[in-house]
């Protein structure tokens, strides 16, 4: 059986279109077969095989009946056909049945791969290989910071965009721009917390964080060390009254209050960062009673009010970095020395190696040489005996320091604690004093307390 196709298919359009269709099919098939099974690639592979090449099948197939309508129409231009000639189907004709079977079976089996393809597209833009890597320069602050938080094993989906078509389509038209952002490089730097098309808490932390099933107390140990010569240790043990006194009482006291599914909380935030909050309104769900509380010190005037958003309180207005949490030197540099990262037994080890990561850094590269030349040169002027008996440990702090910057601090995307801000607790920033300051008080004088045995 020889196969005939229409005289209109015989353009270079459409068999332009044909070459290109097939070539990406055949690089599909190809490279889904080395992924499965040499597991090679990565995520670029997976953008190639599920998103880009896809759309270049799909390009070739629409440039065969564009080109098959030009060249009818040239033929209805030069006379060879009446203009009021309709394409005829007729099943008795070869040429006509082979091209009717040709576009049904391709029609099939396009279907087919296409809602594979789709299903594997769909999966693949939700994992975190593909949120994490993809763009590796802009989101590796981002990426890296997940990977050593409490949340690692959560994909970035459960709490970006959480469950339902709805939030799937908002997440995917949001981040159009920012796909044109990273072509056109014009994303800024650092990136903003998108704090403004955040999913509501409720709707993706208590997923797994039930409010009602929370601990009523919790002890807290954390271990610090002076700026001294000796790196002296400085134990702190708190209590957290997450809860009420008693589990059986819910959350009628204790920090996790704020999340009362009888009360709620409200506040207006003066800037971007929500470090500022001059106006807080509580209420009551169940009596009713209502009570505002204005800043004394910074009383927000009438029209900002009628201008500015009201938020409804939920977690994420204190754990507001529970998976990108970038930690000021002190504090990871204490974390370094408690787990043997940065060896304790170095003299005034902690002091330098603070006042090292306190600099700015146009790269990650000059911020290595940085702190080895550093922490070398320190040694060998001021404790020549340690590079003399032992320098194996100067290289280990060396090594200690790197790696631990590397996870916090970002030159590149300028990314470094200070750019982020923390809510949770009040050392770096104001935190919970945000509205426990004793200066937010209503018409009565009643303020909100800053009293220390309010949480621990």
């Amino acid at each position: 059986m020889q196969l005939k196709l229409p005289q209109t298919a015989h353009n270079w359009l459409s068999l332009s279109g044909a070459m290109i269709a097939l070539i990406s099919l055949f690089m599909i098939v190809f490279l889904f077969v080395i992924s499965v099974l040499f597991e090679e690639g990565g995520s670029y592979l997976g953008l190639i095989i599920y998103i880009l090449l896809p759309s270049v099948l799909v390009l070739g197939l629409i440039l065969i009946p564009v080109g098959m309508l030009r060249a009818r129409r040239s033929e209805k231009k030069f006379g060879k056909i009446r203009k009021d000639e309709w394409p005829k189907i007729d099943l008795n004709d070869e040429r006509h049945r082979n091209a009717f079977f040709i576009f049904t079976w391709g029609t099939v089996i396009f279907l087919l791969l296409s809602a594979i393809g789709s299903y594997e597209a769909f999966h693949y833009t939700e994992s975190v290989e593909f949120c994490g890597t993809t763009c590796h320069k802009v989101m590796k602050p981002e990426y890296v910071a997940y990977q050593h938080s409490s949340h690692a094993r959560v994909a970035c989906v459960e709490c970006h965009v959480g469950e339902g078509a709805g939030w799937y389509v908002r997440s995917k038209l949001s981040g159009l721009y920012q796909v044109y952002a990273v072509l056109a490089n014009v994303y800024p730097r650092p990136i903003p917390t998108p704090i403004h098309n955040l999913r509501p808490a409720r709707e993706t932390c208590e997923r797994c964080h039930w409010p009602q099933k929370f601990y009523a107390h919790t002890l807290r140990q954390e271990r610090h060390y002076l700026s001294d010569e000796k790196n002296t240790p400085w134990d702190i043990t708190l209590r957290m009254k997450i809860g009420a006194e008693l589990s059986a009482f819910g959350l009628k006291e204790g920090i996790h209050w704020h999340i009362n599914p009888d009360v709620k909380v409200e506040y207006v935030s003066s800037d971007e960062k929500r470090l500022k909050l001059p106006w807080v309104r509580m209420i009551n769900l169940k009596t009713g009673e209502t009570k505002t509380f204005i800043d004394s010190d910074n009383p927000p005037d009438k029209a900002f009010l009628d201008s500015t958003e009201i938020r409804v309180m939920d977690c994420m207005d204190c754990h507001n970095r529970p998976s990108h949490n970038y930690k000021p030197p002190a504090l990871f540099i204490d974390d370094a020395m408690t787990s043997g990262l940065i060896p304790r037994s170095l003299p005034e080890i902690k002091k330098l190696s603070v006042e090292i990561c306190d600099n700015d850094f146009y790269s990650t590269d000059s911020a290595m040489q940085f702190i080895e030349t550093q922490i070398r040169e320190f040694y060998e002027e001021s404790y020549p005996e340690i590079i003399e008996k032992d320098s194996s440990v100067v290289n280990q702090a060396i090594a200690g320091l790197q790696n631990i910057f590397r996870h916090n601090i970002f030159p590149e995307m300028q990314v470094k604690w200070s750019e982020y801000p923390n809510h949770i607790g009040h050392v770096e920033f104001d935190g919970c004093f945000r509205c426990h300051n004793d200066r937010h008080e209503t018409e009565k004088g009643e303020v909100i307390s800053k009293d220390c045995n309010l949480c621990h």
